[in-house]
């Protein structure tokens, strides 16, 4: 049984049809990525899943779980974190301040320095920073920082968004090689990612969208070499 499952998901901002029975799986430990042009549906299927955004019709199931209509505040519960293009760390706020905003769901002191502790494994640069406001850090520290914000919960899932927009190709590889580490530590990951080559060389398998559908699945090995996704994301 798939972690996560979404079959003939229907999703629309006002009039515009954005998902058009979109459906795809996510198994225990792997690696899956979406990918596809600028406004193929890749956030706006993130943002179904973790209930920023409302699917018409279809189902979202967790851990066999239906949860198409739980809201937003509950997908996380249920293990899901959405790291979400943009960042949207709270500049205002400290790197402390802001990990324990993404542990709002432990109630436990420790579980929380516990938590803390983990993410500084990943990203020591940000132990470093722990009372630096978040809005004074570069691109690639904030990067760190929403991720780590989305780990501080311990996720069954860990979905994100555009990690490598807008930073240096040092960084690209820095961010990538955590996430091949999570996952190597047991994360399940769904990665959505303008950059197809980095994202296929890190993932298990791979979804092509276009135009709000799916047209195109395989192993990750295998869209790296079909001439139609070469074509069309990695030249």
């Amino acid at each position: 049984m798939a972690l996560l499952e979404l079959e003939n998901i229907h999703t629309y901002y006002g009039g515009i049809h954005a998902l058009k029975g979109l459906s795809l799986s996510v198994n225990q430990g792997e690696i899956v990525t979406l990918i596809g042009s600028n406004g193929a549906g890749k956030s706006t299927t993130l943002k179904t899943i973790s209930a920023q955004v409302r699917a018409r019709s279809g189902s979202i199931r967790f851990q066999g779980t239906d949860i198409t209509r739980l809201k937003t505040h509950e997908v996380a519960l249920q293990g899901i974190a959405h790291v979400p293009e943009g960042r949207r760390i709270f500049p205002k706020l400290t790197v402390r301040e802001n990990l324990e905003m993404g542990a709002f769901s432990l109630k436990d002191r420790k579980q929380i320095e516990e938590g803390m502790e983990r993410v500084f494994r990943y990203f020591p640069r940000l132990k470093e920073r722990i009372n630096q406001k978040g809005g004074t850090m570069s691109g690639g520290e904030q990067q760190m920082l929403a991720i780590a914000r989305g780990l501080m919960m311990k996720p069954k899932i860990l979905m994100l968004d555009e990690p490598s927009m807008g930073l240096a190709p040092i960084l690209v590889e820095q961010i990538f090689e955590i996430i091949r580490e999570m996952n190597r530590e047991g994360m399940t990951i769904l990665l959505v990612e303008q950059n197809a080559n980095q994202a296929l060389a890190v993932a298990h398998r791979g979804y092509v969208i276009q135009t709000g559908e799916i047209i195109l699945q395989d192993n990750a090995q295998n869209l790296l070499s079909d001439p139609q996704v070469q074509e069309a994301y990695l030249s």
